[in-house]
């Protein structure tokens, strides 16, 4: 079926949308994540007692061992559980990708099913794949609970993704891009990250951080503080991570973030974002829906839109309208993947915002 889409007095359809976007991508700056390489398994709860019984704490991400992937593998035996690619910088990097940016990916996975499940999703969308291999730890899997409100709750068991070590990285990996993506969940190795962002400077690129979760910055806030006053360039943080950083609620607590970076944004979920770059200010209001399904990614989809509206040199309002697009149609699903149907209609919409 062709699309047709009135642009001003112009119709233009399905064929000259895709030019567009082409055009578009040959000027595009790249942009490179760096992340745990992880599948999400995804059930949906009845209700939240299995959380307590596993003693993960309604939506935080919580690092398990192998035993606490077992017990949980032992549960999710009798459910119907939902398969897709998962991490917090991976999420951000296929939503880029789908739009049309130039990504890459650096992570680590092990030789089995997880870890060629994680490389075919990246290199279907075009993405750059520098997966370094394990040959002792299994992939990495980030089991997910999806609470009836929607709310999710992670146990992740990191394997391979955990073994991405500051030696592994090259200059080469960062050469030709523009922006660094980093995953806050990476705060367990301070070298790791310290040697990416080494390496990201050396090479020209921008450092975007998304802080990821409020109980890891809680549990790091001294390494975040570090990284804020003197590397990062652009920073996502939710209202819970930016209290947990700040002490304040989201006005202040951007007040506070945009004093150490370029561009600072904080989601407020339904209440929309609030984002500041110098003396410029947007608040940006969310996108309402009927019903959210599943939280999950949502924020990484929120900072897959809004990054690739910088690419594309958008005002910071059309790269925020842009991230809530994308968050809108995420949590409405189970899981992260959106279809080919949603995509080529997010396409479409981003032509006529308003820049």
């Amino acid at each position: 079926m062709l699309h047709f889409l009135k642009c001003g007095a112009k119709v233009i359809g399905y064929f000259e949308i895709c030019n567009i976007f082409a055009k578009k991508i040959s000027l595009m700056d790249k942009i490179i994540g760096l992340g745990n390489a992880l599948v999400d398994v995804l059930v949906t709860l009845e209700n939240d007692e299995i959380l307590t019984e596993m003693q993960l704490p309604k939506g935080s991400m919580t690092l398990i061992d192998e035993v606490g992937l077992l017990k949980i593998n032992e549960y999710f035996s009798r459910m119907k559980t939902h398969l897709s690619t998962g991490g917090s910088a991976g999420n951000a990097i296929r939503g880029m990708a789908h739009l049309g940016a130039a990504t890459g990916f650096i992570g680590k996975v092990g030789n089995d099913f997880y870890g060629d499940f994680f490389r075919n999703s990246l290199l279907e969308r075009g993405t750059e794949a520098n997966l370094l291999l394990s040959s002792f730890l299994p992939s990495g899997v980030a089991s997910t609970f999806v609470s009836p409100d929607g709310e999710r709750t992670f146990g992740t068991y990191l394997g391979a993704a955990s073994t991405l070590r500051a030696e592994e990285l090259t200059l080469d990996m960062f050469k030709g891009y523009t922006y660094l993506f980093i995953e806050g969940y990476l705060v367990q190795d301070h070298d790791m990250i310290l040697r990416a962002i080494e390496l990201a400077k050396e090479a020209g690129l921008q450092v975007c951080l998304d802080m990821a979760s409020y109980n890891i910055v809680e549990d790091d806030h001294v390494f975040f503080s570090l990284l804020m006053n003197k590397y990062v360039d652009i920073v996502f943080a939710n209202e819970e991570e930016a209290r947990a950083f700040t002490g304040k609620e989201p006005e202040k607590a951007l007040d506070i973030i945009a004093g150490m970076c370029s561009i600072a944004i904080v989601k407020m979920g339904g209440r929309g974002s609030l984002i500041r770059k110098g003396t410029e200010e947007v608040h940006a209001p969310a996108e309402s829906v009927d019903r959210v399904v599943d939280t999950t990614g949502a924020g990484d989809y929120f900072a897959a839109g809004f990054l690739y509206g910088l690419t594309c040199g958008y005002s910071l309002e059309k790269c925020a309208k842009i991230g809530s697009m994308l968050s809108k149609n995420v949590i409405q699903v189970l899981g992260t993947e959106l279809s080919a149907a949603q995509w080529e209609k997010i396409r479409e919409e981003i032509l006529i915002i308003n820049d």
